[in-house]
């Protein structure tokens, strides 16, 4: 790890409209071609580890190809690697053909049946790849990014035991207080994230929250870069943007994923903060780990604290398998 980055206890911490949230969901997928915009970088394995099974989950908007550069590194280290991509996301992705000819004003309107996904859909999915890892023999590791994390802990829930460890990089893990995505981003820690300036449509009557990453507006693309790549270059950025898809289930955003002491609760678990997310406020994931802390005092999150970095993380993506090479289990 870097030697300005540190790991670290989170002290515990103790609405707006629906619309105001939906916007700030928007920036939380982190980019599906991250892998493209940086190097794997020349870490090497530190001490001796077993062979393990990584099972890595996008966010929102995103697709399992945000995981290469990642996954690479862990694959390099002797591990495996299982980057699920979600049900019409990433080789599944569903593209309206209004997005693809830019007619906006069709494009507000096109059906999608993103909109039938929940967030059992995903659950499943997801239980699913650690299901069969979990029969490949070795530990198994489950991950999940932004969104990523509403899988993490339903899927910890559904399948305690076949998990070693899970982790969540600057992802949603909800709360009592805060039971879905949509609580969290609506809370007051959650305010703190920067939102995109237009949505495409209506989210209730489309059933999606549908973004233009091709948009030509100088201001939307300046807002979406300010929000997930800010730290990176107009070359990294627009790398980014290539990989995003337009629609995201409101359905899932809503439901609930809440882990539970008993089952969630007992498998060891890890976050990597980022102290300059624009998309998923330090605020927010301060609070999310606080109240996680909480429910379960015995086993408590083992915080990575990533001070400069935003919401897709480090630019070198082997700070972050450094500390995925390294969870204890």
């Amino acid at each position: 790890m870097a030697d300005n980055e540190k790991s670290t206890d989170i002290p515990r911490s103790s609405g707006p409209s629906r619309r105001t949230a939906l916007r700030g969901l928007a920036a939380t997928a982190g980019g599906a071609a991250l892998a493209a915009s940086v190097g794997a970088g020349t870490a090497t394995a530190t001490g001796t580890h077993g062979v393990r099974t990584y099972v890595l989950v996008h966010g929102t908007h995103s697709a399992a190809a945000f995981w290469t550069a990642i996954g690479r590194e862990l694959a390099l280290r002797g591990h495996r690697v299982v980057a699920v991509d979600q049900p019409l996301h990433g080789t599944e992705k569903f593209i309206p053909k209004a997005y693809q000819a830019q007619d906006l004003r069709a494009l507000a309107t096109e059906p999608s049946p993103v909109a039938a996904l929940t967030l059992d859909d995903f659950e499943r999915r997801v239980t699913g790849a650690v299901r069969r890892a979990a029969r490949l023999g070795g530990p198994v590791v489950l991950v999940g990014h932004s969104m990523g994390g509403l899988s993490v802990s339903r899927v910890a829930d559904a399948v305690p035991e076949l998990l070693s460890h899970i982790c969540y990089m600057a992802a949603f893990c909800p709360s009592r207080s805060m039971p879905s995505l949509m609580d969290c981003a609506s809370s007051p820690e959650g305010q703190h994230a920067l939102n995109p300036l237009h949505q495409v449509g209506d989210p209730e009557e489309l059933g999606v929250l549908r973004l233009n990453w091709r948009t030509s507006d100088r201001r939307e693309l300046a807002a979406f870069k300010e929000m997930i790549c800010a730290d990176r270059t107009d070359a990294e950025f627009l790398r980014v943007l290539e990989g995003m898809q337009t629609d995201e289930s409101m359905t899932a955003y809503a439901d609930r994923a809440v882990g539970r002491a008993a089952t969630w609760g007992r498998v060891p678990r890890t976050y990597l903060r980022f102290g300059k997310d624009r998309t998923l406020a330090t605020q927010l994931q301060d609070r999310m780990i606080a109240e996680a802390d909480e429910l379960t005092p015995h086993n408590r999150f083992t915080v990575h604290d990533f001070p400069h970095a935003g919401h897709l993380g480090p630019s070198d993506p082997t700070r972050v398998t450094d500390v995925l090479h390294g969870l204890p289990l």
